[in-house]
């Protein structure tokens, strides 16, 4: 009995060591990359799918055009039920992304001031939230998205250098020695937690259909133009890049860390320290801008509400009284919050996130503007002179 026990212990000895040794059978670690990798492409193609349809449905009736979501809503549902469905749930994104960006544009000043000054006495997140807070007040009272067109790209810029930061710095620190790519979570519960959760924060790294509609509207069009045109092209730019700066971050940095990276990947890193005080700073810059897409179909809301329904009369005063409250509660509100921002969203997805719709933006208004150079070259084979003034857009 001992000899046979003897002989099978050493027999699966030898397979596990041929198992070791082959190509296919040498890591069993990896069990979650296939899962992982389709979510992340299919929550791509579903996402930039359901995107187009929300551009073609701008102008779906001939004649008119559905500037903000909740007016398709309306289309959809009647006037009444579309507000009540479409509005509740278009806020709480809105205004719980923008405490997301608040919070986190804090931290990250932290993050970069502990970088630089290694010997400074701490300062308390909140301190750094109300310094983000002080710029976000300032920039809140530009009137529309034209006017920040030149924040959203700068904002946009800094996207993928930190993203590419990210990446190229998990690669560079390869994948460590006691890297795990199996569930973080030992029981079977955690792990189904874990599961929907990552799902749910894919999902989100992708979303912003709900202020999709409000940034067409900022594209002219007309019947033989219509403003899907820039649009889509737009959004397929914005969705190529997306795909090339989130998945190597996502890939790279499970690779190289397993189910032991943060939810910020920056933190993971950790060094170089100059590096990581860049990415951070890259990191404010976009969420500045990323703040002020999610607050303006809010402003819109608002004004809307108090000129058309409590009969304001449209004024500086108001907007001013109107946008610095806003942001006011959002800094004071992200001060209870701090602990528990991650509920809204995981702080690694907010560059994505944005990312494509700060594309968006730039990319179809330069777009409208060839397609306008276009018309006016092909105006000028007509006309004997013409004044090459570009208009500005609506």
């Amino acid at each position: 009995m001992a000899d046979n026990q003897a002989y099978n212990e050493e027999k699966a000895a030898k397979e596990k060591a041929i198992d070791d040794w082959l190509p296919i059978t040498s890591s069993r670690n990896a069990k979650w990359w296939g899962p992982g990798v389709t979510v992340l492409i299919l929550s791509w193609i579903i996402t930039l799918y359901t995107l187009w349809q929300m551009v073609e449905m701008h102008e779906m009736v001939p004649g008119k055009r559905f500037d903000r979501y909740h007016e398709l809503g309306q289309h959809a549902f009647g006037e009444k039920l579309g507000l009540w469905i479409v509005v509740p749930q278009q806020l709480v994104v809105e205004v719980g992304t923008c405490i997301v960006y608040m919070v986190t544009g804090g931290k990250s000043l932290k993050k970069l001031h502990e970088s630089i000054c290694h010997n400074c006495a701490p300062i308390k997140t909140t301190y750094f939230i109300m310094i983000f807070a002080s710029v976000n007040f300032v920039l809140s009272h530009l009137p529309n998205f034209n006017s920040i067109s030149v924040i959203s790209l700068a904002a946009a810029v800094m996207s993928l250098s930190y993203s590419t930061i990210a990446w190229v710095a998990s690669v560079k620190k390869g994948a460590q020695p006691d890297v795990d790519y199996g569930p973080r979570d030992k029981t079977t519960s955690g792990n189904v937690f874990n599961f929907f959760s990552a799902l749910g924060d894919v999902a989100f790294a992708y979303a912003g259909h709900n202020v999709v509609l409000e940034i067409q509207a900022t594209i002219p069009s007309t019947p033989e133009k219509p403003s899907k045109k820039p649009m889509w092209k737009g959004v397929v730019v914005a969705y190529i890049v997306v795909a090339i700066c989130y998945f190597p971050v996502a890939l790279f940095g499970y690779w190289a860390f397993g189910n032991r990276v943060e939810d910020n990947i920056l933190v993971t890193l950790e060094k170089p320290k100059w590096l990581i005080a860049a990415a951070n700073l890259f990191v404010v810059v976009h969420v500045i801008g990323s703040y002020q897409i999610y607050a303006m179909p809010v402003f819109d809301m608002l004004e809307t509400w108090l000129v058309k329904k409590m009969n304001f009369s449209p004024s500086t005063a108001l907007r001013f009284t109107t946008r610095t409250l806003y942001v006011d509660l959002h800094s004071a509100w992200s001060y209870f919050d701090d602990f528990s921002t991650h509920r809204w969203a995981k702080a690694d997805n907010h560059f994505s996130q944005e990312l494509s719709f700060l594309f968006i933006i730039n990319f179809s208004r330069a777009n409208n503007q060839m397609m306008k150079m276009k018309m006016m070259i092909k105006d000028a084979d007509r006309v004997a002179q013409i004044d090459l003034v570009s208009s500005p857009s609506r």
